[in-house]
């Protein structure tokens, strides 16, 4: 309690009473009465009962009062005096956090009651420590960091700095006003740590999310003989779970059982969320089910930790029994539940979930709504967005940031950029994420202008960019094929101080990888390295596509075997990865292997590999995984039709591609796709049935497009069929005039039907148009390095050896039967230059350079960018047998691969 100097106001404010009020008894009277100093009409009434409480302070009753005078005080605006009754008698009764909130709804400025303790303090008042204590936490409230330092000072000299309730309040100051890194090494610097010292600065390492401090704090306190109260065990095992300090938190646990404090339903609720956080759910259940008691929060701890680690049935189990044992869920409850079904994809139920929450007359607050927007959003349901959007402007909810932050993302994910605008646009505050959700949805939609718009605007408003910021820019950058600007990106990530993480590489190699820029995929990977940054999975996934995309099988294998020692191969989707690189690199054999080892075995795991056979010409095997895959309970989407059919394309099944297309729609409800008419007119045409495949054209319900003329076409020339050929060309120039393997194959018809007038009119036609001729190349890779070899340009330099060599395996195949094919050669010449002719296709110059460098039993393997003439084909059968080899040849729409004279295609290609 304060001692009043002789010159304080309150001695010569009240040195007279006023001849209105009561006497002495007649006021104590009254206040016996009433009660309440509330009924007190005037200023000067307050003033006249502080003055007698103050004469008759060894009273008991009186300090009881004096918790009202403030108050009353305030509502005659007189903040001045109600300064004073705080400091003077109510600080011992009267939370100073109550007083300020009373302060300030009266109209007053809190930065006044500072200035009210200086000038008493001034005028000679001597304070208590407690009353000291609460101008220091009111320092660190009003980040007034220079009276607090006088503070400091003042309490050295006058010896308060032995007090713990003064420390506490020091600590406290210096966190706020200074930093934690000041409190803690206040901490360090005070000679006498009593127990509550070290409740307090653990407790302000909590509040700072120190965590690993918290247990050093902790620690330490245990070996200075310190006994913490309930509040700090809690804070230990909160910091056990943030950091996965499971062995710490078992020791915590041991502690709880020495001195007997397993009753506190606090400390045990926290131990189960403790152990549920380091991913041991038995051991809170064990310390569930010790319990003798279960309030509503221990329950909802459970379920809590249940729901967090995706046991979703285990949480509705003891959801159950929780409503059995008569305790009524709350709000809590059902937000753990909707959080975790929407932290693990469960998405309708979240939906079911959010009704039955309604239907048991809990009202969805904006911990609810953030879960059930993030179901809608992946849910892609529109509609319903809009509809709770509603609820949240109706119900107020749109003052949350992660409201408005999940509202923003949800309009992005689902393509109305205006609507995201709009939302953000009415964010009052703005947290990094919204910025970063609008950001990154005008990257991902190409509208760079107003992406790069919002980054400075961010930049205005004191947000700093982060690594999510920058790899939603970067991100949208490489999937639009802008590459200079995402590395320019990277660069300007560098200079802001941040360093680019795997995701912004893995971003920027993955956008190439989409765009079939593979090349460029790995090129970025090795600049990935350079800067000291390790792959993830989803990196790895991106590289194997990108080896898959160029049929780099050394490089592929490379990457599996790293994939294996960093552990990545467990992951599903690099090991469906590894399935589509090996398929699409001829080793066939191992992807095939990869697949049976995947343990748990996706819809897409399931495809690839189906895809991997039809790819392969083994129709028969892709029909019968298919049906394996039927067998183990998954149902197929229009990927796995695509590759049904294409499996009976490529190898002349007409019937059973009948019979999958047809199941599409009666049996599995899927309607078919451009891609899947595309198919069907491939196999009927490629089998002759050109008729057929024209009355289906003509009849199907979608336009055709460049792909269904294209098949048409190329199986009108297998076939021959000049008057369908011009009706596909006719379509073909008008759909793709760039194109220049649509003129080339309507040229080869009609050099084959010796037209040669009109092979000339389309040569006029394509210089008209601008069209150039594609560059027809293949390669073969030897040990580490790729060997090109193309039709036009620079030649090989071992060309004039590969020649020779070639020359010899000719004149060994034809004493086994082999003789040139000379239809293939679409040019007007003798039969003496084709034969020639020949001998410069591509595939064959490349198969003899594998067949003169490979070492022996090593498959010879070529990749080659056109689909191979009938004579390479050939050839490469006749090769297989005369040098005893295999040879895997992917052209540009299958693989074909010749071991003793035959291939896998059985010529159906």
């Amino acid at each position: 309690m304060a001692k009043l100097a002789p010159s304080h106001f309150l001695q010569s404010s009240l040195s007279s009473e006023p001849t209105s009020l009561p006497r002495l008894s007649s006021t104590l009277t009254l206040l016996d009465d009433l009660g309440q100093l509330g009924e007190l009409k005037t200023l000067n009434s307050v003033k006249a009962v502080h003055a007698q409480m103050i004469k008759m302070s060894h009273n008991n009753k009186m300090d009881i009062k004096a918790k009202s005078l403030a108050t009353c005080y305030l509502e005659f605006g007189d903040s001045r005096s109600a300064a004073m009754a705080f400091f003077v008698g109510s600080a011992h009764y009267l939370p100073w956090s109550s007083f300020l909130e009373e302060f300030r709804r009266y109209g007053n400025d809190p930065e006044d009651v500072l200035k009210f303790f200086l000038e008493f303090h001034n005028g000679g008042v001597v304070f208590d420590s407690r009353v000291l204590g609460f101008v220091l936490k009111l320092c660190g409230n009003l980040k007034d960091l220079w009276l607090g330092l006088e503070m400091h000072a003042y309490l050295i000299k006058k010896g308060f700095d032995l007090d713990v309730y003064l420390n506490c309040a020091l600590i406290n100051f210096y966190g706020t006003c200074l930093g934690i890194e000041s409190s803690n090494q206040l901490f360090d610097e005070m000679h006498k740590k009593e127990d509550m010292l070290w409740d307090e600065v653990i407790k302000l390492n909590s509040k700072k999310g120190r965590w690993v401090k918290v247990l050093e704090l902790f620690r330490n306190m245990q070996l200075s003989f310190a006994k913490p109260n309930s509040a700090t065990i809690i804070n230990a095992l909160q910091a056990c779970g943030k950091v996965r300090a499971l062995n710490e938190g078992k020791q915590i646990h041991g502690y709880v059982l020495r001195w007997e404090l397993e009753s506190n339903l606090s400390i045990c609720n926290s131990l189960i969320s403790m152990y549920s956080r380091n991913g041991r759910l038995e051991l809170a259940k064990a310390v569930f089910d010790s319990m003798n008691d279960h309030n509503l929060s221990s329950w909802n701890s459970i379920i809590s930790s249940y729901t967090a680690l995706g046991c979703l049935n285990d949480a509705w189990i003891v959801y159950n029994e929780m409503e059995l044992s008569d305790v009524k869920p709350d709000i809590v409850t059902w937000n753990c539940l909707l959080s975790g079904h929407s932290l693990h994809g469960s998405y309708q139920e979240v939906l079911a979930i959010l009704k039955r929450m309604q239907d048991a007359g809990f009202k969805p607050n904006s911990s609810s709504i953030t879960s059930v927007l993030q179901a809608v959003t992946e849910l892609c349901l529109l509609k319903h967005g809009k509809e709770i959007h509603g609820f949240v402007i109706r119900n107020g909810l749109d003052y949350d940031v992660y409201v408005g932050t999940s509202l923003v993302d949800m309009y992005v994910k689902n393509n109305c950029l205006s609507f995201a605008q709009s939302v953000f646009d009415n964010m009052k505050n703005k947290n990094i994420f919204a910025w970063n959700s609008l950001i990154s949805g005008y990257s991902f939609k190409g509208l760079f202008e107003d992406a790069e718009q919002l980054l400075n605007s961010m930049s205005q408003e004191g947000i700093k960019p982060d690594l999510v910021t920058w790899n939603g820019l970067i991100s949208g950058y490489a999937m639009k094929c802008r590459h200079k600007e995402a590395i320019a990106a990277i660069h300007l990530m560098k200079s802001s101080g941040l360093t680019p993480n795997v995701v912004s590489w893995t971003a920027l190699i993955s956008g190439c990888s989409q765009n079939e820029n593979h090349a460029e995929s790995l090129k970025y990977f090795l600049q990935m390295q350079e800067d000291g940054i390790r792959a993830n999975f989803a990196t790895i996934s991106s590289l194997l596509k990108a080896c898959a995309g160029l049929s780099l099988l050394r490089k592929g294998e490379e990457i599996h075997c790293h994939s294996i020692r960093k552990g990545f191969v467990e992951d599903v989707f690099v090991a469906t990865a590894l399935i589509d690189m090996y398929s699409k690199a001829g080793n066939f054999r191992s992807a095939y292997e990869v697949f049976r080892m995947i343990k748990n075995k996706t819809l897409a795991s399931w495809n690839c590999m189906i895809m991997g056979f039809a790819t392969y010409g083994s129709a028969k095997e892709a029909i019968s995984l298919f049906n394996e895959m039927r067998g183990a309970g998954l149902q197929p989407d229009a990927i796995t039709f695509t590759a049904l059919l294409s499996g009976c394309k490529n190898s002349g099944l007409v019937d059973e591609g009948w019979k999958f297309f047809d199941s599409m729609s009666t049996d599995y409800n899927i309607a078919p796709t451009i891609e899947h008419f595309s198919c069907m007119v491939d196999i009927l045409a490629r089998a002759g049935y050109l008729d057929e495949a024209w009355d289906f054209i003509q009849m199907m319900p979608l336009k055709p497009d460049a792909s269904i003329w294209g098949a048409f076409l190329a199986s009108c020339l297998t076939h021959k069929n000049l008057e369908f050929a011009e009706t596909a060309a006719k379509n073909l120039f008008e759909l793709e005039p760039h194109n220049p393997a649509n003129y080339v194959l309507m040229m080869n018809l009609y050099s084959i039907s010796n037209r040669w007038a009109d092979v000339e009119r389309l040569k006029d036609l394509m210089r008209k148009v601008g069209v150039k001729h594609s560059p027809v190349w293949s390669w073969t890779q030897i040990d580490q390095k790729i060997h090109m070899f193309c039709a036009e340009g620079k030649p090989h330099p071992d060309l004039g050896e590969i020649y020779f060599e070639l020359y010899h395996l000719v004149s060994e195949m034809k004493k086994l039967g082999y003789e040139p094919d000379i239809s293939c050669v679409h040019q007007n010449i003798d039969a003496v230059e084709k034969k020639k002719m020949l001998l410069s296709h591509t595939e064959k110059l490349a198969i003899t350079y594998g067949l003169m460098k490979m070492k022996n039993g090593e498959p010879i393997r070529v990749v080659n960018n056109t689909r191979v003439c009938s004579d390479c084909h050939t050839a490469a059968k006749y090769m297989s047998v005369v040098r005893k080899c295999e040879i895997f040849l992917k052209d540009g729409t299958r693989f074909h691969h010749f071991r003793e004279g035959k291939c896998t295609c059985n010529d159906c290609w």
